[in-house]
């Protein structure tokens, strides 16, 4: 339950308000909105900041963390795997809405666009009062406490190389059971990142694809996961791999 609402207008004004112990940051408001009756929460809604936008300085791309999933979908300057992940992520009516930082924040597991990110070695900016600091997002996702207090400001992405994605899902409209993206960097860098694996996405070496050892679930058992990301996985190293040829 919401008992508080802040609507900063500046970085410094919202960074203190989100040190407050309750604070909960709002990007688009679909995760806080969704669930009422939940805790008390002091909600610092981010929307006055100027933090949306996406730019490219021709290495990488800087998207604002309250860019909206509808305006990475639709961006030519997004790579387009991510473009595709972005749509998938979500209907329309809440990617309109949604925001990357959000999403990052809420740290779905089954993200797909999350996974895409991963794979492509997003880095995120988080800023607390005084100080600004940059992390990966695989470090972001796998430590609550690094976010805790902090507010994501953008997220940087390298534009190079090429990427695939795949997924497993019970039908075309439901979140996927297994997804796969690989990125190949252009130094030749594969990185393969997968969700429906373990508890969240995750960085796997190809060579390690035959150990994964998934979490079970009524859709699916940890014997057919572990099938599905050795199936995925072979597919989407391939394509970056023909990309590499061309």
């Amino acid at each position: 339950m919401i008992t508080e609402y802040h609507r900063p207008t500046t970085l410094d004004d919202a960074t203190a308000l989100s040190a407050l112990p309750d604070a909960v940051i709002v990007g688009g408001g679909t995760v806080v909105t969704a669930n009422p009756g939940s805790n008390a929460a002091v909600a610092v809604d981010l929307q006055s900041l100027a933090l949306d936008g996406v730019s490219s300085d021709g290495d990488d791309v800087h998207i604002g963390a309250m860019t909206r999933l509808t305006d990475i979908a639709t961006s030519d300057l997004v790579p387009p795997v991510l473009t595709d992940l972005a749509r998938r992520e979500a209907p329309n009516s809440i990617r309109n809405a949604a925001t990357i930082g959000g999403t990052i924040g809420v740290a779905d597991p089954e993200s797909q666009l999350l996974v895409g990110l991963v794979a492509f070695g997003a880095t995120v900016t988080l800023v607390r009062s005084g100080s600004s600091t940059e992390h990966t997002l695989v470090d972001v996702i796998g430590d609550s406490l690094l976010d805790d207090g902090a507010i994501i400001t953008s997220v940087r992405v390298p534009t190079g190389g090429s990427g695939a994605a795949d997924r497993t899902a019970r039908t075309p409209m439901d979140q996927p059971i297994v997804t796969a993206v690989a990125h190949r960097a252009v130094d030749g860098t594969v990185t393969l990142a997968m969700s429906g694996v373990a508890a969240g996405p995750v960085v796997v070496d190809p060579g390690d694809i035959e150990d994964l050892d998934p979490p079970a679930d009524f859709r699916g058992s940890a014997k057919y996961r572990a099938h599905l990301g050795q199936v995925l996985a072979a597919r989407v190293l391939a394509a970056v791999a023909e990309e590499g040829k061309k």
